[in-house]
């Protein structure tokens, strides 16, 4: 059964590229690396209850899992090449796995990705996915180059997914008038959409990057942190959803946009003197881009409100281990 699983996968993702010499099949993987390039790798993983709520949709999770790593991709300006997936199911279920390979193959093709191999056993649900990119020597993008005076910038809108989440904890009944609205909200959580295009511009451009997986506050905090600066971002200036901003009054829209998780938009920081230009470039791929605000001296994230004094933040995001 294992291996009309691995099969299964194989037949639904599939994903021709002339780099990849040998691929699901045999022990290992062998790829060939494209003259002139760096190879950036990034893995994560997926755990039913703790990143995706009991009962999610067997396709919504085959998306995320890929997603989430993509987005890592995205951060470091790197484009998509190969995956490699460890699959954990607490039975050989066909009719998930079919579903989790049409929600992968349905991020995946777009973007060329490769499912190159990986390994599929039993016990509680849980995905890993690591995947490969490319970038030019010397131009990943890094959290470690944010310069005082740089201005701070996201993509995207903020809060979604930890409203969606919110949504999911708190049923109403389907014939509500904003059942559409937390539909919206419903489906930023489940299928995220990583800024690849985005981060590739970027290149160049932006001083340092993280992609928005734990909170806007955690992840410009671990930018803080690796630049040796601080931020200050103004409340004012967040940009949040319609949906977020009818279902939920200004505090509760504001604390998802700070410290809610999974968003997985781009915060980065870039020079004055680029900032018009990293605006046209993003305004043209339809992402949207906003400046929220600009890197100091000293250390940490500050959060002005909209009466100017500074917020008092009680939680700054996600922790595994918290």
């Amino acid at each position: 059964m294992e291996f009309d699983l691995i099969e299964l996968i194989r037949r639904r993702t599939a994903q021709p590229r002339d780099d990849v010499r040998l691929g699901i099949g045999d022990d290992a993987a062998v790829l060939a690396m494209p003259a002139g390039q760096e190879l950036a790798v990034a893995i994560d993983t997926l755990v039913e209850g703790v990143h995706f709520p009991c009962g999610t949709a067997a396709a919504d999770i085959g998306w995320k899992a890929l997603a989430v790593n993509l987005s890592d991709l995205a951060a470091m300006g790197a484009s998509p090449a190969w995956a490699l997936l460890a699959l954990t199911l607490p039975a050989a279920d066909a009719a998930f796995v079919e579903g989790f390979a049409d929600g992968f193959a349905q991020l995946a093709q777009p973007h060329r990705l490769a499912l190159v191999g990986g390994d599929t056993t039993r016990g509680p649900l849980c995905i890993s996915v690591a995947v490969h990119g490319f970038v030019p020597p010397a131009k990943a993008l890094t959290r470690a180059g944010a310069r005082v005076g740089d201005a701070v910038l996201v993509t995207g809108t903020l809060g979604d997914a930890a409203a969606g989440l919110h949504a999911l904890q708190h049923p109403w009944r389907d014939d509500d008038p904003r059942s559409n609205l937390r539909e919206f909200l419903i489906e930023r959580l489940n299928r995220p959409v990583p800024r690849l295009a985005a981060g590739a511009a970027l290149r160049g451009q932006a001083s340092a990057c993280a992609d928005i997986s734990d909170g806007l506050l955690a992840d410009l905090g671990h930018i803080c942190t690796a630049s040796g600066v601080g931020a200050e971002i103004e409340a004012v200036l967040l940009p949040r959803s319609s949906a977020l901003l009818d279902l939920h009054d200004d505090a509760t829209a504001l604390h998802f946009a700070l410290s809610g998780g999974d968003d997985y938009e781009l915060c980065f920081t870039v020079p004055a003197q680029r900032l018009a230009d990293v605006q046209a470039d993003l305004s043209r791929l339809g992402c949207g881009v906003t400046r929220i605000g600009r890197i100091v001296d000293g250390s940490g994230v500050r959060v002005r409100g909209s009466d100017g004094d500074w917020l008092n933040m009680d939680r700054s995001g996600w922790e595994h281990f918290a």
